[in-house]
């Protein structure tokens, strides 16, 4: 069976790929569809609403069952942003690249004169399966625990990895390998729950 996932990030699609390579399924993103779909509006005001609306009018459009998710970074100290406004904390002008960098910028900015002990953070992953008739299949979410550093570090993975430290490795989100990532990160987490989940379903 083929699985929709809702992103164009070839990142992203690395990620779940990896993770379900030992499920029986294919594991395709919008651009092997071969066709532009309309990106749905993403207005909801949680991550888990906004994986909803992706993974219902992906499924639809497509006539496949789609897996979205929706995630970001939570920053206690600022109470929780940027949050589903992660993406495009700095505006939406530039390459992906670009507005990683002036996110990271911003967020650095915003931290300016932040404690070492108030600069807990998360990156969120809310994840939703659903069928092209419009059900809902499977929910989850997963959360990846560390705080945010002063300054930039690591060449791997993309968004805020850079800036998301995690005390027990000594190291950020963007400085561990794609293993360790998968076995510790928020998107790991819930797309090791949905292939459980595949697995379940299909034996």
């Amino acid at each position: 069976m083929r699985i929709l996932v809702a992103t164009s990030n070839s990142d992203k699609l690395r990620e779940f790929r990896e993770i379900l390579r030992d499920t029986p399924h294919e594991v395709i993103g919008l651009d092997a569809l071969g066709r532009e779909i309309e990106e749905p509006v993403e207005d909801g005001e949680t991550f888990e609403a906004n994986a909803r609306i992706k993974a219902l009018a992906y499924a639809r459009a497509a006539g496949l069952p789609c897996v979205a998710e929706d995630s970001g970074l939570e920053v206690d100290a600022l109470g929780g942003a940027p949050g589903v406004y992660s993406a495009r904390y700095a505006g939406v002008d530039g390459d992906r690249k670009t507005r990683d960098l002036r996110n990271n910028e911003k967020l650095l900015a915003a931290m300016e004169g932040v404690p070492d002990g108030e600069r807990a953070a998360r990156f969120v992953c809310a994840l939703c399966y659903a069928s092209p008739e419009g059900e809902i299949l499977f929910e989850t979410r997963g959360t990846f625990e560390g705080v945010i550093a002063r300054a930039p570090a690591g060449e791997n993975g993309f968004g805020y990895d850079p800036l998301l430290f995690v005390p027990e490795l000594g190291k950020t989100s963007a400085e561990l390998t794609s293993e360790e990532k998968h076995a510790r990160s928020h998107r790991g987490e819930a797309v090791r729950a949905f292939a459980r989940h595949l697995s379940e379903v299909s034996r």
